[in-house]
């Protein structure tokens, strides 16, 4: 056995997409907000980089734990992208449940609000004009167990009132888009300035709450919002007025001042960004808000550093 072990850079080729994004992000700026927690997590003793940069890759590539253990056993551009050895033991499955644990959604946060705070600053986002919308997150598709339940409890409607006394997670709520399309989970709702696609906010609710009363977690300081029939309602109008914003939601075509040719241009206009949630799993992995939220936020940075990627941005963080 030969005793020359190649060095990780002469095993990655120059034009992959780990290595443009590790150009783009230096994860020892972004993890900054982490420092707090112990370095050494982790059996092993991984170093908090590596570790949320192997959670980042795990949303690249929309890996489940175990997925993302075996990935970087065997694949030698994702070792290089989290800063592992060829040799190097990776961490297990059960690494990436204690670390989310660690990491919080708070922490998570912090670090998507710096990510947003360092590109407005290189002006790659600005509140100028701003697309939102939101879309489901599933938790359970299925739930005659539960209905059977609550039947056999005497309860005759089974619906939003009732759910948590019989389902596992008990923050999920029933949603409906239309009169028809009927979900139980969370929904995600999301800003995404429309200079360059990028997401700016994100948050995750209950699937009962509107787009209209969520609006106040998503809705930037002045500027253009730019949104569908949802956003037309008053309770989204005096958010958008309270953030001094100038409302381009599309109005219902029974309002005296709808405009068929104004909003036929807001709707091509905002077409291009309704793909922000074709690249995103509906389905909720984790139980309970707060982990429905680390979810939103998880998939927005992979999503922005797939967009940072595409768009060819210089380094984000010195």
């Amino acid at each position: 056995m030969s005793l020359f072990e190649p060095r990780m850079e002469e095993l990655v080729p120059l034009y992959h997409s780990y290595r443009k994004l590790l150009s783009i992000i230096n994860f020892s700026q972004f993890c900054k907000p982490l420092y707090s927690l112990h370095k050494d997590f982790g059996r092993p003793g991984y170093h908090i980089e590596s570790g949320f940069a192997a959670l980042v890759l795990q949303w690249l590539e929309d890996l489940s734990d175990r997925e993302l253990e075996r990935f970087l056993q065997e694949n030698i551009a994702g070792k290089y992208f989290c800063g592992f050895s060829l040799r190097e033991k990776t961490p297990d499955y059960s690494y990436f449940s204690q670390l989310r644990k660690k990491i919080g959604t708070a922490k998570l946060a912090e670090m998507f609000t710096l990510l947003g705070k360092r590109l407005e600053e290189q002006g790659l986002v600005s509140n100028v004009f701003t697309f939102v919308d939101a879309t489901q997150m599933v938790s359970k598709v299925g739930l005659w167990k539960e209905r059977d339940k609550a039947i056999a409890a005497g309860i005759e409607k089974f619906n939003n009132k009732v759910v948590d006394k019989f389902a596992a997670d008990k923050q999920a709520r029933f949603g409906c888009k239309g009169k028809t399309h009927y979900w139980f989970g969370y929904k995600r709702h999301v800003a995404a300035c429309m200079k360059h696609g990028l997401i700016t906010k994100v948050a995750v609710t209950p699937a009962n709450i509107t787009e209209a009363k969520a609006l106040k977690h998503i809705c930037p300081v002045e500027g253009m919002i730019v949104g569908d029939k949802a956003y037309c309602v008053k309770e989204a109008q005096r958010t958008m007025k309270a953030k001094r914003c100038h409302s381009g939601a599309i109005l219902k075509n029974n309002m005296k001042k709808k405009d068929f040719k104004k909003d036929a241009f807001l709707t091509k206009l905002r077409m291009p960004y309704e793909n922000i949630f074709s690249k995103m799993d509906k389905k909720v992995r984790y139980q309970g808000q707060a982990k429905a939220q680390f979810q939103g936020f998880m998939q927005a940075l992979a999503f922005n550093f797939k967009r940072l990627i595409a768009i060819n941005v210089p380094p984000i963080f010195a």
